[in-house]
């Protein structure tokens, strides 16, 4: 099952062109790896190749390096209906052992239609420690006809075994202009909308999307009034103001797939203290995410220090990772607020040495 993606060939995944060069290499040779981990953010097409390469790998007629795309197996996976794919993900917020379980007796089994069964692992580094442990096992033992795919945005949650059983395949950040392209083209956007998600998706086509698909643009800007307002509260408004927030989004709270609830708020905020970096630092206009706000963030840079920009960017990615690991979401946001508050309120630093036109 391919779990909603549309399915592309290798030709026409963008932005991804050494990742794809790279699988063609490897699928030249004598012998697959039984075992790949696509590394990358989401929404970059760590998925789509997966797929592309499961069609590559059982086209029963390969003409070319991406299959013929008439055969059984090439028709079965272009509609979503290869018997031999499975993907797997986090229920809830990890991927547990019975799903590993589940998925090591399919390895038991030969491919019912095509030369390989792949099984494609969604957020891999979100097992948890069992899960992780049965897993190895089955790397330690590939059993032959399966390929696993293990997606990831970063391979510091996973055991280094497993990593080190893995053949390693890096997917970068999709070019704006390659994203802006795709938008106006696929999305009929005009140019300065276009431009605007192309920054703000931060090099992912998959979020360019689905910021275009809503009403994200709106939500985006509320977002950001709301953290340009916070100096001007108090401690009992900042804190009412993050307690109806998180009201309003408790049921899509932790949805780490998009940009909803909280977690799209946190990275909507965090663009925010990048640019103001950015901007702290007299770099050039053009590599600002939120340039519709850019006379606003070279107003506020000019009262903000580099070390409390920083500070408020690590407080915001903490708060990220707290949340992602469960941890109480009300407290999370309430100590993310307070001490964003703070840090916003105090006056920048002034040079603490006035130099002499000798030195």
């Amino acid at each position: 099952m391919t779990n909603g993606t549309t399915f592309i060939p290798f030709s026409k995944i963008i932005g991804q062109d050494k990742a794809v060069q790279f699988l063609k290499q490897v699928m030249a040779g004598e012998k697959l790896p039984h075992a790949y981990l696509f590394v990358g953010i989401q929404g970059i097409g760590k998925t789509t190749t997966a797929l592309a390469l499961t069609r590559a790998i059982n086209c029963r007629e390969p003409v070319t390096e991406e299959g013929c795309g008439r055969c059984p197996s090439c028709r079965q996976v272009m509609s979503g209906n290869f018997p031999d794919l499975e993907q797997i993900g986090p229920e809830g917020n990890r991927i547990k052992i019975d799903q590993i379980r589940q998925l090591s007796r399919a390895f038991g089994f030969k491919p019912v239609s095509g030369k390989y069964r792949v099984s494609i692992i969604q957020s891999a580094d979100r097992m948890t420690e069992e899960a992780a442990n049965a897993f190895l096992k089955t790397l330690e033992e590939p059993p032959e006809g399966n390929i696993l795919i293990l997606n990831v945005k970063e391979p510091l949650g996973l055991l280094e075994t497993i990593v080190s059983r893995c053949q390693k395949v890096p997917f970068r950040p999709i070019p704006v202009d390659l994203i802006a392209d795709w938008l106006k083209g696929k999305k009929q956007l005009d140019d300065e909308e276009a431009l605007l998600l192309a920054k703000i998706s931060e090099g992912s086509l998959g979020r360019a999307f689905n910021m275009s698909e809503g009403d994200f643009l709106e939500r985006r800007q509320d977002y950001l009034f709301k953290l340009i307002k916070l100096p001007e509260l108090s401690s009992d408004q900042a804190l009412t103001m993050i307690l109806e927030v998180t009201e309003k989004n408790k049921k899509k709270a932790l949805d780490p797939s998009g940009d909803d609830g909280i977690l799209g708020m946190l990275s909507v905020w965090k663009a925010w203290y990048r640019d103001l970096l950015l901007m702290n630092i007299s770099g050039p206009e053009k590599l600002l995410l939120n340039i519709d706000f850019s006379h606003k963030l070279k107003t506020i840079a000019k009262n903000c220090n580099i070390e409390n920009i920083m500070k408020s960017f690590q407080v915001l990615d903490v708060a990220q990772r707290d949340l992602l690991r469960m941890r109480n979401l009300d407290l999370v946001m309430e100590n993310a607020v307070l001490t964003l508050r703070g840090l916003t309120r105090e006056k920048p630093v002034q040079n603490r040495r006035q130099h002499t036109p000798d030195e």
